[in-house]
């Protein structure tokens, strides 16, 4: 995996500009920060991205994958002032899950979602090498 940087752009914190890799492909659906039982245990933003987070890197695992074969991660949130509030925990949370590994990622603020209480949807692609 190569991480995409042009010369005289600052480093991204937090996320890559770009990603380029070979293997098998992964594509991980929305992912909201429930349980494998479906059930919200966390009502904070940051306790449903670390379960996300977590649901993701489960489903990943299937395919034999692990974090760091993460290329993109594409955030839905339901209010972008929540997002911007916690970046703090947040980040230590992404950290506990997917460790220092930044892929690719894009955060959008969404009207809502379709299982009520969510309050972010991650969806996820991966590059697993051959």
């Amino acid at each position: 995996m190569q991480t995409l940087n042009p010369d005289g752009w600052p480093r991204p914190k937090g996320y890559s500009n770009g990603v380029a890799a070979e293997g098998r492909m992964v594509f991980i659906a929305g992912m909201v920060g429930w349980t494998a039982q479906e059930r919200f245990e966390a009502e904070d933003f940051t306790g449903q991205a670390e379960q996300a987070l977590r649901n993701i890197v489960a489903v990943l695992a299937e395919a034999g994958g692990r974090p760091e074969h993460l290329v993109r991660l594409t955030w839905f949130v339901a209010d972008k002032r929540e997002y911007l509030d916690c970046r703090a925990s947040l980040g230590a949370a992404y950290k506990a899950v997917i460790g220092r590994h930044y892929p690719v990622m894009s955060v959008i603020e969404v009207k809502g979602f379709i299982e009520d209480g969510a309050k972010l949807e991650i969806e996820a692609t991966a590059v697993i090498p051959s």
